[in-house]
């Protein structure tokens, strides 16, 4: 669910500005898990733009207070939201600890970095939503350190159904900044994409692990 539409929107056009989201339907892309994709989101672009990353940091602590209150702990899900985590946490005068996906290997095996307590509130920060499933395994490691999660923000969610089912089995709630039916309007009201495009790009969020299988 996106936070408003106005929001929605100026994320994306942002987004697409700064090649943060690449489109390009006649040469998908290879995503790590196999799938052949006509986009590719890299977030972490916006770090690199102080402008862009201060827009992200002001509209999430806004609407974190807005929607949970104000959290005692600002969770980044690592790698990729740690940059934007600690941005937000630093704005809202808030501790900030990182989740990795697994535990370390080696040292202390942390799993969770940073200074948490028991029975704390907090906003999990996260970059991008594909199918969830990386991001609830953050949360799943701060559930068992006994924090009371209030719920997740994403700068950018593709809006698949499995991720809104696993969302929704783990009873979290998830708002994210923009996501994939703000971009494909705006694509198309800004001529980023044509309409022979824009197509391509909705039957592929249909399906995403069968598109373009050979």
């Amino acid at each position: 669910m996106i936070f408003n539409k106005d929001t929605a929107e100026k994320t994306a056009e942002l987004l697409l500005q700064i090649n943060a989201i690449k489109l390009n339907p006649k040469n998908p892309f290879s995503w790590a898990s196999g799938w052949k994709s006509p986009i590719y989101c890299d977030n972490r672009l916006t770090l690199s733009f102080p402008a862009i990353r201060n827009y992200i940091r002001e509209e999430f602590a806004k609407n974190i207070e807005k929607k949970f209150g104000k959290p005692d702990v600002i969770a980044g899900v690592a790698t990729g939201a740690i940059g934007i985590g600690i941005l937000v946490a630093e704005y809202m005068g808030l501790p900030f600890v990182y989740v990795r996906p697994e535990p370390k290997k080696h040292g202390r095996q942390n799993q969770i970095e940073g200074f948490i307590q028991k029975g704390q509130n907090v906003v999990v920060v996260e970059d991008l939503i594909s199918t969830g499933n990386s991001s609830l395994m953050a949360v799943e490691a701060l559930k068992d350190a006994e924090v009371h999660i209030k719920g997740m923000v994403a700068i950018f969610s593709y809006g698949f159904q499995v991720a809104e089912q696993n969302f929704k089995n783990a009873n979290l709630e998830l708002y994210t900044l923009s996501n994939y039916e703000n971009l494909l309007h705006l694509a198309v009201s800004k001529n980023y994409i044509n309409e022979e495009e824009l197509q391509t790009l909705q039957e592929w969020r249909l399906n995403p692990s069968e598109w373009n299988v050979e």
